[in-house]
């Protein structure tokens, strides 16, 4: 009887995130879809809905956007402008509470609209950043964890502001994710 009830609650429990929508305001205005590949990144997946579902990516910045290679968010610490402390000169710096994940490399390349998860030096450091691809750079396969793929909004991905400081810093006013949305 206990394995039939261990059955039915894995069968009750709720699916996994398949996808985030992310609606943009700034230069780029607008929502972009995302498919998450929770089958080749599952812990990073389930961080990233996580966050997503606490509101914890609401009002985060994109804070390094590079022409023709990509645009990075996701610092929960000090690139949300909703928290006391947001700092755009302390963006990109920070993560969010939880633990930093081991990396999930797979054999999926970074061509454009793919959603790969930022880190430091330590292959092993990703935590609450991503960044998303506007052209291929097959230099990061291997090196990074893919995540997921822009599957609608590559035109707002496409006018997202660009950095202008060191390192595609945003300088200025910067483009915003309002809300991330999990989708079923």
């Amino acid at each position: 009887m206990r394995k039939l009830a261990f059955a039915f609650s894995l069968l009750a429990s709720p699916a996994l995130a398949t996808g985030l929508e992310i609606e943009i305001e700034g230069e780029a205005n607008g929502t972009v879809t995302i498919d998450l590949f929770e089958e080749i990144a599952p812990a990073h997946v389930a961080q990233i809905a996580d966050l997503a579902e606490s509101g914890a990516y609401d009002g985060v910045v994109f804070h390094r956007v590079i022409d023709g290679f990509m645009a990075q968010t996701g610092d929960v610490e000090f690139g949300n402008t909703r928290a006391e402390a947001f700092s755009m000169r302390m963006a990109g710096r920070g993560g969010s509470d939880r633990p930093d994940l081991p990396a999930e490399f797979s054999d999926r390349p970074f061509d454009r609209g793919v959603v790969g998860m930022a880190r430091s030096q330590d292959p092993n450091s990703a935590n609450s950043q991503f960044f998303i691809m506007f052209d291929a750079d097959h230099l990061l396969n291997g090196q990074y964890t893919v995540v997921g793929v822009v599957t609608e909004g590559m035109e707002v991905v496409d006018a997202i502001k660009r950095g202008q400081g060191q390192n595609g810093a945003v300088v200025g006013e910067p483009d915003v994710m309002k809300t991330v949305t999990v989708t079923p």
